[in-house]
This record gives C-alpha cells, sequence and structure tokens, in this order.
C-alpha cells in the first residue's frame, strides 16, 4: 500500500528535478538524465525467484490487473521476509481481503485485521505496514489501497484530484465505522508520510467524526525554500493540462534517504507492487496544492494527535511536524521526535527502534480508547 515517493525537505524536490529549474549546461544534463535512466531501469535482483516470475514483476504495471499478477506470484516469498513487523505471530487474528465498487465506479481494494477472541478496543484506519502489530495489541485495523496505488483500480501512481481520493477514504472508512459491531466504538485515523496528509484532510473535512489521529512523519507542508517559484508553478499547471499523465525527469531512490537499517532497506525492493517510477505531473502538482492548502489550514486542525518524526529525516522535514504541533489548535497533542531516526520510522530503522516507536502508538491508543469507552 504505496505512494509515491516525494523528496519535500532537503536536496532537490521533485520539481527542481525538471529541466527547466537547473541552471547548468545542456551535455551535463543529458549525462545525469542518461545515468538516471540507467539506475531507474536496473531491475532488482532477488535471489528467489526464477526467469518466470522475474517476468511478471518486470512486467508494465500501469493497470491493475498486471499488479494483481505479481502480488499474487510473489506473495510466498514476501510472507518470509525477515522484518520485525511480519514476525507477530497471527494465530489470534481474523484477516479479510476484499474488493468494493465506490460511488465513482472504482474498484478498490480492502483489507482489515481484527482480534479472533474479543472485541476490538478501537478502529484504526489508514495505518500502512504495522497491521499484524495493532491487531495483536487488540484493535480493529482497515486498511485500503488508494485509486492507482497497489491492487486497486487506476492507472498506476495517478492522482488526478487529491480531493477526489480524500472522498473515497471517507467513503470507505465510513462504511466500516457504521457497522454494527463497530458503531460504539472510538476511531482513530492513521498516516505515515504522504497519508499525513490524507489523514488531515479527512479531518478537515470530517472535524467531529475521529476521536484522534496517529501522523508518522506526516507529509504536511513543503519547505518555502522547495517551493518552487509561482511562474514555474503556473507553467507546470499549463502543462498538466494537455499531458497530466506524463512522468517527470527521474528523481532519485528515497531507499537509501528514508531507511536507516541496511538491512530494511533492502527488503523495500520487496513491495513489488509499490510505485517507483518518476511522479506523473498531475499527481505531484496535487501534491503541492495539497500541501499548502494543509500549511494554511494548521490552526484548523481540532482532534487529539500524535506526531512520530525522525530527527535526521531528509525527506519529510522534522520542522513541519513541530509546526503542525505548534499550530493545532487542540489542547491534547504531542509530538515525538527520535534522535538518528530517518524517515521511515516503522519499517527502517533498527528493530529496537521499530519497537520504542510501536510501543508510543499503542501506548497513546491506550490511553485515549480507556478514555472515550469510559465516558
Amino acid at each position: 500500500m504505496s505512494l509515491p515517493p516525494v523528496k519535500l525537505s532537503s536536496g532537490r524536490s521533485f520539481f527542481e528535478r525538471c529541466d527547466w529549474f537547473q541552471g547548468k549546461g545542456w551535455r551535463r544534463q543529458r549525462r545525469e538524465k542518461a545515468a538516471a535512466a540507467a539506475m531507474a531501469s536496473r531491475p532488482v535482483r532477488f535471489p528467489e525467484i526464477d526467469d518466470e516470475l522475474r517476468k511478471i514483476i518486470d512486467a508494465n504495471m500501469d493497470e491493475v490487473p498486471a499488479r494483481k499478477r505479481a502480488r499474487e506470484a510473489f506473495k510466498d516469498i514476501q510472507l518470509g521476509i525477515d522484518h520485525i513487523l511480519f514476525k507477530t505471530p497471527c494465530d489470534g487474528l481474523k484477516m479479510e481481503e476484499s474488493y468494493e465498487v465506490n460511488s465513482r465506479g472504482l474498484e478498490i481494494f480492502t483489507k482489515s485485521w481484527l482480534p479472533k477472541s474479543s472485541s476490538p478496543k478501537a478502529v484504526v484506519c489508514f495505518c500502512h505496514g504495522i497491521a499484524r502489530k495493532l491487531a495483536s495489541s487488540g484493535y480493529g485495523f482497515f486498511a485500503m489501497d488508494y485509486p492507482g496505488y497497489g491492487l486497486s483500480e487506476g492507472l498506476h501512481g495517478y492522482t488526478p484530484s487529491f480531493d477526489k481520493l480524500v472522498d473515497d477514504v471517507i467513503e470507505h472508512y465510513s462504511k466500516v465505522k457504521e457497522k454494527p459491531e463497530f458503531r460504539t466504538l472510538p476511531s482513530f485515523l492513521f498516516g505515515e508520510s504522504l497519508g499525513g496528509a490524507v489523514a488531515l484532510k479527512v479531518h478537515l473535512k470530517q472535524p467531529n467524526a475521529w476521536n484522534g489521529a496517529i501522523l508518522v512523519a506526516p507529509m504536511c507542508k513543503i519547505a518555502d525554500n522547495m517551493t518552487p517559484p509561482w511562474l514555474v508553478t503556473q507553467m507546470l499547471i499549463g502543462v498538466a493540462n494537455f499531458l497530466p499523465k506524463h512522468k517527470l525527469v527521474p528523481q532519485k531512490d528515497l531507499a537509501e534517504a528514508a531507511f536507516r537499517d541496511p538491512k530494511n532497506r533492502k527488503l523495500a525492493a520487496y513491495n513489488v507492487i509499490a510505485y517507483k517510477d518518476k511522479p506523473r505531473l498531475k499527481t505531484a502538482l496535487e501534491m503541492l496544492r495539497t500541501t499548502q492548502e494543509i500549511e494554511r489550514r494548521l490552526e484548523e486542525v481540532s482532534l487529539p494527535l500524535l506526531i512520530l518524526h525522525g530527527e535526521a529525516d531528509t525527506v519529510t522535514d522534522p520542522s513541519v511536524s513541530k509546526a503542525l504541533h505548534e499550530k493545532a489548535c487542540c489542547s491534547d497533542k504531542k509530538l515525538k521526535i527520535y534522535k538518528d531516526a530517518y524517515h521511515a520510522l516503522l519499517e527502517g530503522e533498527p528493530d529496537e527502534m521499530i519497537i520504542q516507536v510501536f510501543n508510543d502508538i499503542i501506548s497513546w491508543l491506550d490511553e485515549r480508547s480507556r478514555e472515550t469507552n469510559s465516558c
């Protein structure tokens, strides 16, 4: 359940990588683009797979049937991944996968994890990557692939409207929360990186619908020095009107910047249906527009917040989380900055750091779930 990686806080942004932002000679540009294209096209080598599997995962995954084939062919290998979050026993959990057609006629892939032997303490929505551990701690976890990502219908990596994506998310999770067995339970949003922007947009559209939000390295504001000049933005908007699905020039693979632990960095490649290509022009502009809107509306954030960020994160700037913590109008808000940690707090850190972050999340959820259930 992944979204296109976008560099936001340091180094060059995805806009600055466009030719018209560069003050370099054309020969150097050509060499850089050729080298970047070679790196981007170089396949990841998995020692566990044969040539037939290689053909499946190297296929064009623009459309969902190819992504479904890749996921099915690769799932046994993924189950054997040596990552601490995948070592949680599943015996006491009930997992369900399904597809539903939403009000826009899009087929959306959904997944849930629930404790088998007891009612969940609360409903947690959005959380990517730690489903088993949340469910094993007594929470009902619900996830969906956004349109155009994972196993949901739509052109891979294409988000023509961030607002419609948010509406799709609200539609699905409203159905979950209205089920009789969950209707009386507290409900929490969970957003990681770009998912943090989605979670905040959901809250701003539904200010009284949630009992709290957990934001991990959220993409809720782009640093001023990373925002393109107004004139350049207008140029991109004009180009996007004609070539909205066009992919921008290659950008650096962010695994090295996001994953501090070398072992876990290598495991990121096993998410074979994640969008890892150049960002599409309309998608990139929608991300910029959305973060600019959120930046203007930080003072409107009113639900209880747990904000977590790595001190050494160079993908999303920790100062962004500090700004959200300062400006949010809620009184129940907590910010934790983890020393030396990178961007992927729950996937890319050493095991002891991942456990610390996870325990901080569970402690926060337990406290607020008890408070809500006792009212």
